[in-house]
């Protein structure tokens, strides 16, 4: 006999969509949401929210705010699902808003303060000007490339992207390591591999491994501790301060190419040439970038595919066009596989 919790139940009805009117309104008010995430990351309030729920007073008091004016900040925020107010006034965590904690794993306070740099709001209202010339906007802003004006003018702000970078870097580089399996291979290079977390990921997975680190003289100074002279991995690893638009110095069984290829297109051919001039016929090359299609962060990807025309006229890819790069650069693609639900890896090498 067939009961009525045997019978199909139908569908939980959804909620309706909000009016195409309430959702643009929403859209452009989008500056509200970034400029209040960047706000209580400045302040520190994730930090000074404990396990248990605070009042709104008791975090103005913790972060040397005003007590009326945090609560509406932070009210904005749970309509995100960043915090969430259980009693009036008063704030408690959710999986959001521990990420903008420092001692979090994978912590996003660095990369949301770099997102909302003072640059980036003279930037995006100018976003029509690069979309019609194709062209970044800096030279227009402060008459000077993106990264002379962060490193001469903006010191401050070149220290949240290299902190930020850093905290991407390491947060993949675990990811990274788990996809690749370089057992076959005796050294590996990582190009523009910034502080060089991601090849020291690669170096404590396999052991018989050496490799070497190429990036910017200024990058490669801070190199990741276990690969300098004292750390645990130095003597299987070489830090080479380099440019690879101009030239890759270093022959290897398998070579790293990771977020790199996002510049301009004449920067791009020229990375992807000098590795092909490196490498041995036979070598590996792991091309490793976010993709604006054919992903789940396409909101993300997007957002940051704009941002790099905005400061200095590139783009990110999505799986055709970095497919065509690879090949017209000569190199033999095999597999695309997911790293994370960010990331891609193009597993190519060179023809014999």
């Amino acid at each position: 006999m067939t009961t009525v919790s045997d019978r199909p139940q139908p569908p939980a009805e959804q909620p309706p969509a909000p009016p195409a009117a309430m959702q643009l309104r929403e859209i452009i008010f989008g500056a509200a949401p970034a400029a209040a995430v960047r706000a209580a990351a400045r302040l520190g309030v994730a930090d000074a929210l404990g396990d248990t729920p605070a009042t709104a007073e008791e975090l103005a008091a913790a972060v040397r705010t005003e007590p009326r004016p945090l609560a509406r900040l932070l009210r904005a925020l749970t309509c995100y699902g960043i915090f969430t107010e259980p009693d009036e006034n008063t704030f408690a965590h959710t999986d959001m808003s521990r990420l903008l904690r420092d001692d979090t794993p994978h912590s996003l306070r660095h990369i949301s303060l770099w997102c909302t740099e003072p640059w980036t709001w003279q930037a995006w209202p100018l976003l029509d000007q690069a979309v019609r010339s194709g062209r970044d906007v800096f030279d227009t802003l402060y008459g000077k490339d993106f990264f002379t004006y962060l490193h001469q003018d903006a010191r401050d702000s070149a220290q949240i992207f290299d902190r930020a970078m850093t905290t991407s870097s390491r947060q993949s580089a675990q990811d990274v390591a788990a996809l690749l399996d370089l057992s076959g291979a005796a050294t590996v290079a990582d190009i523009g591999g910034g502080q060089g977390h991601v090849l020291a990921a690669l170096l404590e997975k396999h052991p018989h491994l050496e490799g070497t680190l190429v990036d910017l003289p200024a990058v490669v100074a801070g190199a990741d501790p276990r690969l300098r002279d004292g750390g645990p991995l130095a003597d299987r690893a070489t830090v080479v301060p380099g440019d690879c638009r101009t030239a890759i110095p270093v022959r290897a069984d398998a070579y790293l190419i990771k977020n790199i290829l996002e510049w301009d297109d004449e920067s791009t051919r020229r990375t992807l040439r000098n590795v092909m001039d490196a490498a041995e016929p036979g070598a590996r090359v792991v091309v490793i970038e976010n993709l604006v299609d054919d992903s789940p962060s396409m909101k993300f990807t997007t957002a940051m595919d704009l941002l790099l025309l905005l400061n200095v006229g590139g783009a990110k890819h999505t799986k055709d066009s970095l497919v065509r790069r690879v090949t017209e650069a000569g190199l033999v693609l095999h597999d695309i596989l997911e790293v994370n639900p960010y990331l891609h890896a193009f597993e190519c090498t060179v023809p014999h």
